[in-house]
């Protein structure tokens, strides 16, 4: 019973610890995360009628200098790795007592059975991941990771 309860106990502290700390977050990257002017960038196809746009600051900067080259993922794996965020992300933006407003204010329409093409997926993908380091947050069970 007391090695159970220990176990229980590292767990409590290993999965409250800092996530700055997990994320591994350089200098460079926080830099971005200070940005404040305006850094609009339009998520589309050009064969689609598809598009998000993101108004964050950084994120376009951070998109072309810091988030991993297209092709180094595969469509599959952001697709995956979309919806799952995307479900999670809906879900805290009806819940606006319990996770901020001012972070989760639209909900995305994204649908598992459309192909988006691998840009769309790419961009949103690493939306998600700049979002979830900048803000200290976790869309899904995965670390956001570079």
């Amino acid at each position: 019973m007391r090695i159970f309860l220990c176990i229980i106990i590292f767990g409590l502290i290993w999965c409250c610890s800092s996530p700055k700390e997990a994320l591994n977050i350089k200098p460079q990257e926080e830099a971005l995360f200070q940005k404040k002017e305006k850094d609009t960038i339009h998520i589309g196809d050009k064969d689609s009628e598809y598009e998000i746009t993101i108004i964050d600051p950084g994120f376009n900067f951070w998109l072309k200098s810091i988030a991993r080259q297209k092709g180094y993922y595969s469509q599959n794996f952001l697709e995956n790795r979309n919806r799952i965020m995307v479900i999670e992300w809906n879900q805290r933006v009806i819940q606006p007592s319990r996770f901020n407003p001012n972070l989760y204010e639209m909900q995305i329409d994204y649908n598992s059975n459309i192909d988006y093409g691998y840009d769309v997926n790419y961009k949103l993908y690493n939306y998600f991941i700049y979002f979830q380091r900048k803000y200290k947050q976790r869309l899904g069970p995965f670390l956001p990771r570079l």
